[in-house]
């Protein structure tokens, strides 16, 4: 198996801090390189204290979902012979309470269109199946409790 890692920095700078007022942008550095910055959704904190234009974790665990399926959805279809010329999710994660009654990601929907060429192309059957195949083997559907739907767009 493989390890992943991320770090994550959040620097006090001149704040107070103990005042609650403190700004929760933080950048998300990775081991290729990246940086992103993130912050709380600002819907939970408003801002100046998240940054709007920043990733929140919520939006990061949808796209890792998306991407994740993505990723298997291009694998199976090469491997079937099907052309993929682009692939556009409009991924949403719905947060509300779980059966535990805790705040949690409940659903993630993925919304993906995919456009194909070439001498041949999928059908309605073969395509469902490529996403069949593609949720069952994603690792990060695999590692949340939220159901993952795919919807045909």
């Amino acid at each position: 198996m493989s390890a992943h890692t991320a770090t994550i920095e959040w620097k006090r700078g001149d704040q107070v801090f103990t005042d609650r007022r403190y700004s929760r942008a933080h950048d998300w550095r990775f081991d290729g390189g990246a940086v992103v910055r993130a912050s709380s959704d600002p819907s939970s904190i408003l801002p100046p204290l998240s940054d709007p234009a920043a990733v929140d974790p919520e939006e990061a665990l949808v796209a890792a979902v998306s991407a994740c399926h993505m990723m298997f959805f291009l694998a199976y279809a090469a491997k079937a012979g099907f052309t993929v010329d682009s692939y556009v999710d409009q991924a949403e994660g719905t947060l509300g309470r779980d059966e535990r009654g805790k705040t949690a990601i409940t659903a993630v929907t993925l919304r993906p269109r995919v456009a194909w060429s070439g001498e041949t192309t999928p059908t309605p059957d073969d395509v469902a199946d490529l996403h069949h195949r593609s949720h069952e083997d994603c690792f990060i559907a695999n590692s949340i409790r939220a159901p993952v739907r795919v919807e045909s767009v």
